[in-house]
């Protein structure tokens, strides 16, 4: 007899911004694969916007970093999510 798996964090919120979680024994599933992608997308974005902030930065006036600021903040809440998720699911392959 296997031990459960512990859910999967996904990488997105429901309603009221609550957790999500997969409780699933297919790594390979629809929604896993829909996690592993969006993990992706907004892994690549939290990138995309990271250089930008850095090039933009130096020479822009405060009142113009407001959507640049929003932007970077939900790129990082990304990020972390997706590193929470991976790490559940490392620490549960050690």
């Amino acid at each position: 007899m296997t031990a459960p798996r512990e859910p999967r964090l996904l990488p997105w919120s429901g309603p009221e911004g609550k957790p999500c979680y997969l409780i699933t024994d297919d790594d390979g599933g629809p929604v896993s694969r829909l996690a592993d992608t969006t993990e992706v997308t907004q892994l690549t974005m939290g990138a995309h916007l990271l250089a930008h902030a850095q090039d933009l930065l130096p020479g822009t006036p405060q009142g113009e970093l407001r959507y640049l600021a929003e932007r970077l903040t939900e790129a990082l809440a990304d990020a972390l999510r997706v590193a929470e998720s991976r790490g559940r699911r490392l620490h549960r392959l050690n």
